[in-house]
């Protein structure tokens, strides 16, 4: 079994994986200040986080350039999302992300639509 550290990134272990464990990384801490949606865009804002965060959050700010969805972000940092979720709101309490919920699509409340729709289904059966 050979461990490996490769700069500021997570322990790795061949076999077990991760050596550092989710909750080590959010100092324990399982809920976010902020409420997100899985599907929650976050991007960076360009002004430099004061104070030390640990490597996981320069990893997700990296991540953060361009628009991308809260889901993403764990994916890519290989976290549980909740974990990922308490990142990202340390990042946005400290004004170095920003975020928007996600775009709902527009769903028709047109009754009559929905009645043809309902209709045709019917047909079908």
């Amino acid at each position: 079994m050979s461990a490996a550290v490769t700069g500021d990134g997570p322990w790795l272990d061949d076999a077990a994986g991760r050596l550092v464990r989710p909750f080590t990384v959010s100092n324990g801490r399982t809920r976010p200040t902020i409420a997100f949606d899985l599907m929650s865009q976050v991007m960076a804002t360009g002004v430099t986080p004061l104070g030390y965060l640990g490597p996981e959050h320069g990893e997700a700010l990296d991540l953060c350039l361009a628009p991308v969805s809260v889901a993403e972000v764990a994916a890519h940092l290989k976290l549980p999302a909740a974990v990922a979720k308490v990142l990202l709101s340390d990042l946005v309490d400290c004004g170095a992300l920003t975020t928007k919920p996600p775009v709902t699509p527009h769903l028709p409340t047109d009754r009559a639509l929905l009645e043809a729709v309902l209709d045709g289904l019917r047909r079908q059966l």
